[in-house]
C-alpha cells in the first residue's frame, strides 16, 4: 500500500510526541530534520510500517533503546487469557458452522484494538466494551461465503498474527478453524523480532499458541509483513499458501496489492483507514484482496 499524506503527516506527528519531554531543542529538530529526510527520499511503494522500520534505527542513534513494551504484551496476554474460556462459550453459542465462525472472526477482529503502533494507549475498559458489542458486529456475508467455500478445499492456512493479547482471540478462531476444516496445515506467523506490542514466537507460547499449530517468526522487526524483507520460511510459507487470514493494519499496509489469496481482518483505527474504508474509527474491515482497489 503506498503511504498516503495523511499518513506522511501521522508519522512525523508520532516522532515529535515521541521526544516531545526532551530539554535540547537542538537534537529534537536534528533528529526530526532526518525523519523528514527518511519520508523524503522513499520511494513509491513505501509503507508507513517500512518507514519506521528505517527511523527506529536513526531514533536509537539518537536516544539509545526504543520503548519496551514488555510489560504492556504481558498485561493483555493475561487479560485475554482471563476472558479465553468466557469468549469461546460466546463463540460456541452459534446455532451452526458459519455462525459458529462468524463470531469467531468477530472477536479476533475486534481484539485488533489492542494496538499501540495506532495508539498511545491502550484502554482496558474500552476493549471490554469492544468484546461485549463484538459478537453483533457487521461480518460481510459475501466475503464469509467465499472464506468459507475456499477453506472447504484449501490445504494450507497462512495466518498472520499481529499484537499480543489479541493472539488469544486468534487462537480462538483457529481453534473453530481446524475443528470446521481438518484438511488445514495452519501456520501462523509472527514478527520475528520485538516491535511495540506485536506478537514474537515467545508470545505466541506464552497464551499456548504453540500447542495447537506450527508458529514462526518473520525474521524482521517490521510491525508488519514486508516480503523483502521476510525470512525464506516464513515467505515459503506465506507464497505456499492456499489462503491468507491477515490481522491487523500493519499487515494491510505492507501486503495489500502483493496479488496473493488474502482475507483481511482489523479495525479501523487511525484516520486513513476510516476514510479509505469509509467507516466510523474503531469499526471493523472484512474484506478479501481481489475486492480492493487500489
Amino acid at each position: 500500500m503506498k503511504i498516503s499524506a495523511t499518513c506522511i503527516r501521522c508519522l512525523l506527528d508520532r516522532q515529535e510526541e515521541r521526544i516531545r519531554q526532551i530539554e535540547d531543542e537542538d537534537v529534537k529538530s536534528a533528529y526530526l530534520k532526518e525523519v523528514a529526510g527518511i519520508i523524503a527520499s522513499s520511494g513509491e511503494d513505501a509503507t508507513a510500517p517500512y518507514l519506521v522500520y528505517g527511523i527506529n534505527r536513526v531514533y536509537r542513534r539518537y536516544f539509545g533503546s526504543l520503548p519496551d513494551y514488555e510489560k504492556e504484551k504481558k498485561e493483555f496476554n493475561a487479560l485475554m487469557l482471563g476472558l479465553e474460556s468466557e469468549l469461546e462459550a460466546d463463540i460456541r453459542m452459534g446455532t451452526d458452522r458459519e455462525e459458529v465462525l462468524r463470531y469467531a472472526l468477530n472477536y479476533a477482529r475486534t481484539a485488533n484494538y489492542i494496538d499501540y503502533g495506532a495508539t498511545n494507549h491502550v484502554e482496558k475498559e474500552t476493549l471490554l466494551g469492544l468484546l461485549r458489542e463484538a459478537k453483533g458486529e457487521a461480518l460481510d456475508a459475501a466475503v464469509l461465503k467465499s472464506l468459507r467455500n475456499e477453506l472447504e478445499t484449501a490445504g494450507k492456512l497462512a495466518y498472520l498474527a499481529d499484537n499480543c493479547g489479541e493472539i488469544v482471540a486468534d487462537k480462538l478462531l483457529i481453534k473453530i478453524l481446524k475443528e470446521q476444516y481438518p484438511q488445514l496445515e495452519i501456520t501462523v506467523i509472527v514478527r520475528g523480532m520485538p516491535v511495540l506490542n506485536d506478537a514474537v514466537p515467545g508470545d505466541a507460547e506464552d497464551v499456548g499458541l504453540t500447542d495447537m499449530v506450527k508458529v514462526i517468526g518473520n525474521g524482521n522487526g517490521v510491525a508488519g509483513t514486508q516480503r523483502n524483507l521476510l525470512s525464506e520460511e516464513a515467505e515459503h510459507a506465506l507464497s505456499g499458501a492456499d489462503v491468507i487470514l491477515s490481522k491487523g493494519q500493519g499487515n494491510f499496509e505492507t501486503i495489500h496489492g502483493c496479488g496473493l489469496n488474502i482475507y483481511y481482518l482489523f479495525l479501523c483505527k487511525c484516520e486513513w483507514f476510516t476514510k479509505r474504508f469509509g467507516m466510523e474509527r474503531l469499526k471493523g474491515v472484512f474484506v478479501n484482496e481481489r475486492d480492493i482497489a487500489g
